[in-house]
């Protein structure tokens, strides 16, 4: 069982009863009728998290949009998110998050996505890692990315779209795309015979979502980050502690060994001034 219940986090349920089904399903799914209210199952997209945001005032808390065929993903950085056949490819819908606990909330999303799939698969526990800020790992290579977009804010909360790209069933080779493009990626099947159905993926990360929203709501003048409930569970994961790598960040490169991530969600690296220095944003090159 993930971490998150450990922490006794309280579960919030979406309790509204509306959807919207597009397209026909394959066997291996529930009919539409017998699907939850959460999802909205859409037949084609360019992107489920623009999707989600332009279909804003449909949506409420919990809610996820599905599709199995996203045409034109995002990723960090403005890069592009591959999403050939056999990617779960969906965005869930988070509601009252304080802005300040944004810069956090992808590492809290990694952890969603690992407990999900190690409930599924319980003899992957304590195999999958966080690669910062916002890609899971097994054996060193991609199975999940996520991309956390702000839809609308108020002064104090803020929705946002928590988009998820998992490799589950994914042939790379045979969609075209090389190492490169896709970097560095693994799928499910590819260590696993038997690999877990889309329904119940799609609940367990929805699942502990809702509760990594709900533990970085509770910000007060004792615990200023909520995600410094998370840090030693966000430690034992970090993929990249203790490591030399680069960061590319506005143009310019930066090169140290990682000392882990701080209670703020930033990267901590140890430069060539043995300072340790913080950032917020960039991408990691290692080796």
């Amino acid at each position: 069982m993930g971490g998150f219940l450990a922490l006794s986090w309280i579960v919030l349920q979406s309790r509204h009863s509306h959807s919207l089904f597009l397209g026909q399903l394959s066997s291996d799914v529930p009919h539409p009728a017998n699907l939850p209210s959460w999802i909205y199952w859409v037949e084609h997209c360019p992107s489920t998290n623009a999707w989600a945001i332009d279909h804003a005032a449909d949506l409420s808390h919990g809610d996820v949009v599905f599709t199995r065929n996203q045409t034109a993903g995002k990723g960090q950085h403005g890069r592009r998110w591959y999403s050939p056949p056999g990617v779960l490819t969906a965005s869930f819908v988070l509601d009252r998050l304080p802005a300040s606990q944004l810069p956090g909330l992808s590492l809290a999303a990694g952890l969603a996505v690992i407990y999900a799939v190690e409930d599924l698969l319980p003899d992957w526990q304590g195999m999958l890692r966080l690669k910062w800020p916002n890609d899971v790992l097994m054996e060193g290579r991609k199975l999940a990315g996520i991309l956390c977009e702000a839809a609308s804010s108020t002064p104090n909360q803020t929705r946002v779209i928590v988009g998820v790209g998992l490799n589950r069933c994914a042939d790379f080779a045979q969609a075209g795309l090389d190492a490169k493009a896709i970097g560095n990626a693994i799928s499910l099947h590819e260590v696993k015979s038997l690999v877990p159905d889309e329904l119940p993926l799609l609940e367990r990360v929805r699942h502990y979502l809702i509760q990594a929203g709900s533990v970085l709501s509770q910000v007060n003048l004792v615990t200023v980050s909520g995600l410094a409930a998370l840090l030693p569970e966000l430690r034992r994961r970090d993929a990249l502690l203790n490591r030399q790598l680069t960061l590319e960040l506005s143009g310019e490169q930066i090169s140290g060994q990682s000392a882990g991530i701080d209670d703020c969600g930033r990267l901590l690296l140890r430069l060539s001034d043995n300072q340790l220095h913080a950032f917020s944003s960039g991408r990691v090159l290692i080796g």
